[in-house]
């Protein structure tokens, strides 16, 4: 069954779904709880209920936290995972009340997302699935086996731009990946299958004579599906689609496909030039294509900055000057980014970082408040801002800051201790010597290799005990 629309369900539930709306909007959590479930009981596939009954969930574990709440949570979901678990097996639908059952107390449940994502998966609910995957990534952002799974499900969801991101960043992490590297192989062949017209005689529309129109195409294709093609296989391959796109200006796949050889021959400045003219044709309404160029941009400043020669007598300035370029170019991307699609949090808390690096700490700040409005940015847009107002020396600011995203993160992972520690630095900072250790100190009690909590906690010691 496909996922709906809010304006795809019937008036009644429609209208009970509205009513969830302005009780969420009251802090009115557990009738907002109550009305979202209802109506996903009855709607499981509205996207936008589900999306709602997520921020509520959020809300409320921000609003009452507690040791003995959490214990009592830990303690009853278990079962409830069994319970979910075998439902998964029969009627993914219920496995999928079950696993919110869990997230209305433990919205962070890294289980219920997963038993909820793969529920969500067998009922032909990507983006429900996709919003699942999003979070547990966002709590474990090393863990590639997550980001995996989110690359799929972004894929299924026909996010295709969002899964070459996302499998394009574990790449970058993990250069000798073959498992990375085929998925977003594979990703540019759906993107490829999708522009040539390959979906339509996937669904029964058209014929392989539409396609495969001769002996010779049929052999470039092979070719182009090769996992490592050899200087002589991208030549031919060039050679044959700069033939065919004479005849057929208008080709998308073909331009795109001559952009990717380029860039695998290392030929930058022929690939910008078909990207350009692609996205002409496109007029620009390719966020793919936007990210292509991008790279390489920053693939053409990286080479600058590897061509420098170490001994000349001004290397120091030149790599100044070329980094200074890289940085410069990045902001201006990405601030025509925020002017294209003002209302995307997730560039505002891109560019949010970009003018932090650069020092542009004003800038910064605006932004990771805009950003901090996306549930899923808040936190680490918290963060940003507990930063920004340090190094303006805000320092009352930036503890109230960071003890306001403290108190809206739910247990006790990396991006925690990150905030508890960039607290206990602020606390250094003012002077208040017996704060910020207590905040080392909740770290040092979890992860005494935490950067240099212990060294911290240690020197402390130390002192009272030998009396300074």
């Amino acid at each position: 069954m496909p996922e709906k629309s809010i304006n795809e369900i019937s008036a009644s539930w429609r209208e009970l779904y509205e009513k969830g709306l302005t009780a969420l909007k009251k802090d009115n959590l557990d009738y907002a709880l109550t009305i979202f479930t209802k109506v996903l009981e009855k709607e499981p596939g509205c996207f936008e209920c589900r999306e709602a009954l997520r921020v509520a969930q959020f809300k409320k574990a921000g609003a009452g936290r507690g040791f003995f709440r959490r214990a009592f949570q830990g303690a009853s979901v278990g079962p409830l995972l069994a319970k979910g678990q075998i439902a998964l097996r029969s009627n993914p639908v219920e496995a999928m009340e079950v696993a919110e059952h869990i997230l209305n107390s433990d919205p962070n449940s890294a289980m219920a997302h997963k038993l909820l994502a793969e529920a969500a998966t067998a009922a032909d609910f990507p983006k429900t699935a996709v919003l699942s995957w999003e979070i547990v990534r966002k709590n474990n952002p090393k863990d590639t086996g997550v980001a995996l799974q989110l690359g799929q499900a972004l894929a299924r969801a026909g996010m295709i731009a969002r899964a070459e991101t996302v499998y394009g960043e574990l790449l970058r992490a993990d250069p000798g990946n073959l498992e990375i590297a085929q998925a977003l192989k594979d990703l540019s062949a759906r993107r490829t299958m999708a522009e040539g017209g390959y979906d339509a005689l996937a669904e029964g529309k058209g014929s392989y004579r539409d396609i495969l129109r001769n002996k010779e195409e049929a052999v470039a294709l092979e070719q182009e599906q090769r996992e490592v093609k050899t200087e002589d296989v991208a030549s031919s391959l060039i050679r044959e689609y700069r033939a065919r796109l004479e005849q057929e200006p208008q080709n998308l796949k073909l331009l795109r496909s001559l952009a990717e050889l380029h860039v695998q021959k290392n030929d930058l400045d022929g690939a910008l030039a078909y990207y350009d003219r692609l996205a002409k044709q496109t007029m620009g309404n390719d966020p793919t294509l936007d990210r292509a160029i991008v790279d390489i941009h920053l693939r053409k400043i990286d080479q600058a900055l590897a061509a420098l020669d170490p001994q000349a007598p001004d290397h120091a300035e030149q790599l100044q000057r070329i980094q200074a370029q890289r940085q410069e170019f990045q902001l201006n991307e990405c601030r025509q980014r925020v002017e294209r699609y003002p209302n995307d949090l997730a560039i505002r808390f891109e560019m949010g970082q970009l003018c932090y690096r650069a020092g542009r700490i004003t800038e910064a700040i605006q932004e990771f408040q805009k950003s901090q409005a996306n549930p899923h940015m808040r936190i680490p847009s918290l963060y940003h801002l507990g930063l920004c107002f340090s190094k303006r020396g805000l320092s009352d600011l930036a503890a109230r800051t960071l003890q306001n995203a403290i108190k809206e993160k739910v247990g006790f992972d990396d991006e925690r201790k990150e905030l508890i520690y960039a607290l206990g630095c602020v606390f250094e900072g003012m002077g208040q010597r017996e704060q910020a250790i207590e905040q080392f100190k909740q770290i040092y009690e979890v992860d005494i290799g935490y950067k240099d909590v212990a060294a911290k906690v240690d020197a402390f010691y130390e002192q009272q005990s030998s009396g300074t």
